[in-house]
């Protein structure tokens, strides 16, 4: 079930509806049936796959927490591990490993032969997996205590604001909120309710706007080159960017109305003035779990500095793997983990040149280079995330800069324009609409979108509702089933 559908707009206010209404002990019940029949709308059998991991993870915990000594408790994390990893493989990556052994083995004139299986990637399995690992994870290292409730835990897994593309809760944070009786809050209500607005303004006006461009693009590469290529990978920058923190803000602001507490996910990546300050404002969910049960566990930056490369380049190709069984997301992973090492390996030389070239007298230029620069290495990264295959990230990368030199000859630049799938007054409200939300970003500060509009006057608050509003209305994408769908969901 889409967020953004009739469907769910259907659903959402009966499942709040009825939160407030019954009895606070029998929340729980409504929330987890809710839940699954949320899952279960896109492929009822799938709930087996969840209920698995649930049934594994309750029973591992538990078993773990009756043992004081952790070496005993290692075969109960390993059962964790094996199960929730199998299934994730089995379904998600064997076909992947299945073909990429078997080429390997064809250059090597090796007859090997694995069998295929046609199975259907279930929505959001990378992220509830992760969820529950991080459980069973701090289990054993004792830094939690083990849910005792079943029907709790069971919640926790699949709760359903989260559940199909995050934010990755942990279980320190999420649990205890279950057992909290939250009361019917107008203005937390309101808080919620705008943020969702915000949310579906993202993703329904902008990121879907910008996916008919990009789409049309990158489906057919070999049509185009330079200038139209950037254009299409600065805009699935910004697509994505949408598409995704706009899910976010729907799940983040759904939860609230019933008063639940999500972690934020995006803190406006694209203002980022280097790579690593963009993972701390990226996806922060998923960067800050593989931080604490990947990076750190393998050393970190507590070793020396050949392992410490190992461990982060490690780390982001993990990372590019877990967002796709392609070749395309371990280079995507792997160029961040690139930029990282080159950003270790060089920040005395780039101090040196700052004081020599008075860079710091100057912070505003200095930082808006700095901005410019990471946001041109984030989206020369992106292509390999949005190609179809490597050949056509391959030839984007070939033809990028092709004939620019006639970047100033405006019927070529209109020539060029015009075969992108988009009018001129279209290109010209997407961008706008990329610099209204930029706009927005840049006078939040470090507010929170809710609490920006709270803080002005009651004019200035419904003004904003009505844009939102109307801009939903009328600004908004519809009747395009291929582009209505989150991007995350395919992880």
């Amino acid at each position: 079930m889409l967020f953004n559908s009739f469907k769910f707009l259907m659903f959402f206010p009966i499942v709040v509806g009825l939160y407030f209404m019954i009895p606070y002990r029998f929340r729980w019940v409504w929330l987890l049936g809710a839940s699954y029949y949320f899952y279960m709308s896109w492929k009822p059998e799938y709930i087996i796959l969840i209920l698995i991991s649930t049934i594994i993870d309750y029973y591992a915990s538990h078993k773990m927490g009756s043992i004081k000594e952790k070496e005993k408790r290692k075969k109960y994390l390993i059962l964790s591990l094996f199960t929730n990893l199998g299934l994730l493989f089995l379904f998600k990556y064997y076909n992947f490993f299945q073909s990429s052994l078997g080429y390997l083995c064809k250059n090597f004139q090796l007859n090997v032969e694995l069998p295929t299986f046609k199975l259907l990637l279930p929505v959001g399995i990378s992220f509830y997996t992760f969820q529950t690992l991080s459980y069973t994870i701090d289990v054993y290292k004792g830094k939690i205590e083990p849910e005792r409730h079943f029907g709790i835990f069971a919640l926790y897994v699949s709760f359903f604001p989260q559940l199909v593309a995050g934010p990755i809760e942990r279980s320190k944070h999420l649990l205890p909120q279950f057992y909290k009786k939250h009361k019917f809050d107008l203005e937390r209500i309101s808080d919620g309710l705008v943020q969702m607005a915000w949310g579906f303004f993202k993703k329904i006006v902008i990121a879907d706007r910008l996916a008919i461009l990009v789409d049309n693009v990158y489906n057919n590469v070999y049509e185009f080159q330079g200038i139209q290529l950037i254009i299409a990978t600065i805009f699935f920058g910004f697509q994505i960017y949408c598409d995704f923190s706009g899910y976010s803000d729907i799940a983040i602001g759904l939860a609230r109305i019933m008063g639940f507490d999500l972690m934020k996910n995006f803190n406006k990546p694209y203002f980022a003035k280097s790579i690593p300050e963009f993972w701390r404002r990226w996806h922060i969910s998923l960067s800050t779990w593989f931080k604490d049960y990947l990076y750190i566990p393998l050393g970190g930056n507590r070793v020396n500095k050949w392992r410490w490369t190992f461990n982060l380049f490690i780390t982001f190709i993990i990372s590019g793997l877990w967002h796709g069984a392609n070749w395309t997301f371990v280079i995507w992973g792997g160029l961040h983990g690139l930029y990282q090492i080159i950003s270790i390996n060089t920040k005395n030389v780039r101090n040196y040149m700052v004081k020599f070239l008075n860079f710091d007298k100057i912070p505003l230029i200095y930082n808006f280079y700095r901005r410019l620069v990471t946001f041109s290495l984030i989206n020369f990264a992106w292509i390999f995330f949005r190609a179809n295959n490597f050949n056509d990230a391959k030839y984007v990368v070939n033809n990028l800069f092709v004939g620019l030199n006639n970047i100033f000859n405006l019927q070529w630049m209109k020539d060029s324009i015009s075969s992108l799938g988009f009018s001129k007054f279209q290109l010209v409200i997407a961008v706008a609409l990329i610099g209204f939300m930029e706009t927005i970003h840049i006078l939040q500060g470090n507010k929170s979108i809710t609490d920006m509009i709270s803080s002005k006057p009651i004019i200035v608050r419904w003004a904003i509702y009505y844009t939102i509003i109307f801009g939903i209305i009328i600004l908004g994408v519809y009747g395009y089933e291929e582009k209505s769908q989150f991007i995350y969901f395919q992880f």
